[in-house]
């Protein structure tokens, strides 16, 4: 409080600040609390003491500053009219919400959140500890232009990408801000009004706002069983947007023989393939179908990777993988945007992975969420027996469709009221009157012991509507 004063001026140099004694009362607490305040404050250069005469703001910390001069702040009644002078308006656009403090409810079904008590904190110290060393000081306090860190390339190359298939050079693949850059900065490359995009309906509502932003020749496919439909309906497109591990949101896997018949008619019909490889390794029956990628041999497949789900969703960090050429388009306009992302925070990323954490943690998670995809499909056939699920292979959510007369929206109201976060459904179908009948719900950040009781609450709910 007495900093921000300070600092905004209100406090000016040569006014003395109320006495120990005096603060303390108006405060109340007790006048040893405010000495030591004052201490620190001295201490840290906001205070001058002077014998018998009290406590002053120091003339130094205020030099410099424009805060005297500076103009009153106008009401929103005064200045341009921003609505009239904005170009463009993405918060108009539908956006999936969810409430800030998810995490304090007891039944929290959010889908790509950790569950803390999984992650190996003390092995990310430790990465992060070495990478803010002194040895690799020169490393993340330097401005490298648009360069990534070699260590973590060469770790995705090497470590990541066999893993789905995939071979590349250092040269074909770039940092990003988890995926959602990534695919922003694709649509900002290969995307103009003229521009006819394909993609999963229900699909991916962040990506389908993002295409939206470029052009209006959208063209929602729906799903069936097996993801995204390959016929002619994508004969006339530029550019295909697919999911094919785990189809969001109803995280069907595309079968082999689709992905194939997906690239030859990506070939016949000259159109390019954007493939989101959610959560691949996330797989519980049978082992991860390979990439599509990893069968693309005419270079018409665009990759992208996150480790936002098997670290966790606050590092931010993905990557792009695509032909030298586009790469390089996509590193300079990155550049343009955020230069790169934070040096430190790829270093530890790097670490995390050569030091064999990531590999151990992913084999804990699979473990995990296995255990917990049994537990909440069984508890969903024994108190939704009437709603139909998506098949599925494993990811980390379940996509129920319930009772007709369902609405998903008021339901999630309701749930709330009783401590269980959901997500209704009809945010991800294209059209604005959507059914409301659907929900996702996820499970990776809710521990194993919650998912039935939370199960049979929100049946509970859903029964009464």
């Amino acid at each position: 409080m007495l900093v921000s004063a300070i600092l905004g001026g209100q406090l000016p140099s040569g006014e003395p600040l109320p006495s120990c004694r005096k603060m303390a009362k108006t405060l109340k607490v007790s006048r040893n609390t405010v000495v030591l305040a004052y201490a620190g404050l001295i201490d840290d250069g906001y205070l001058k003491s002077r014998e018998r005469s009290g406590f002053y703001v120091d003339p130094e910390i205020l030099e410099g500053r424009a805060f005297a001069n500076a103009a009153p702040a106008l009401s929103s009644d005064h200045g341009p009219d921003w609505t009239a002078l904005l170009r463009t308006r993405p918060s108009a656009l539908r956006h999936s919400e969810k409430p800030a403090d998810w995490m304090s409810y007891p039944y929290p079904f959010i889908y790509g959140q950790v569950d803390p008590a999984l992650f190996p904190i003390a092995a990310w110290r430790e990465c992060s500890r070495q990478a803010l060393g002194t040895k690799g000081l020169a490393a993340w306090t330097a401005d490298t232009l648009g360069a990534d860190d070699p260590v973590l390339i060469e770790q995705i190359r090497t470590r990541l990408l066999p893993r789905r298939g995939i071979l590349a050079n250092g040269d074909q693949i770039l940092i990003t801000l988890g995926a959602q850059n990534a695919l922003s900065l694709l649509a900002e490359l290969l995307v103009d009004g003229d521009t006819t995009v394909a993609m999963e309906d229900p699909g991916y509502p962040d990506m389908r706002n993002i295409f939206l932003l470029k052009t209006s020749r959208l063209k929602p496919i729906p799903v069936d069983q097996d993801g995204l439909p390959v016929d002619q309906r994508l004969d006339n497109c530029d550019l295909v947007y697919v999911t094919p591990s785990h189809q969001h949101p109803t995280t069907a896997t595309m079968p082999l023989n689709r992905r194939q018949a997906l690239l030859e008619r990506a070939a016949t019909k000259n159109f390019l393939i954007i493939e989101d490889d959610y959560e691949p390794e996330a797989n519980y029956v049978g082992e991860p179908t390979p990439a599509l990628k990893s069968l693309d041999n005419g270079g018409r497949v665009i990759y992208i990777g996150s480790l936002s789900k098997s670290l966790f969703p606050g590092l931010r960090m993905g990557y792009l993988v695509g032909p030298k050429e586009l790469i390089a388009e996509a590193q300079a306009l990155r550049q343009l945007m955020i230069r790169h992302p934070p040096t430190n925070n790829q270093r530890t990323t790097a670490l995390f992975l050569s030091l064999g954490h990531h590999d151990t943690m992913v084999h804990r998670l699979h473990r995990a969420y296995r255990e917990r995809w049994e537990v909440m499909g069984r508890a969903l056939s024994t108190y939704l027996p009437d709603s139909t699920r998506a098949p599925t292979f494993g990811g980390t959510s379940y996509w129920v469709r319930g009772p007709e007369n369902l609405n998903a929206t008021r339901l999630a109201i309701a749930a709330m009221n009783e401590g269980v976060v959901i997500e209704p459904g009809g945010i991800n179908f294209a059209a604005k009157k959507a059914p409301q009948n659907f929900l996702r719900l996820g499970f990776s950040s809710l521990p194993l012991e919650k998912i039935e009781p939370g199960i049979k609450l929100l049946a509970n709910l859903i029964h009464q509507q």
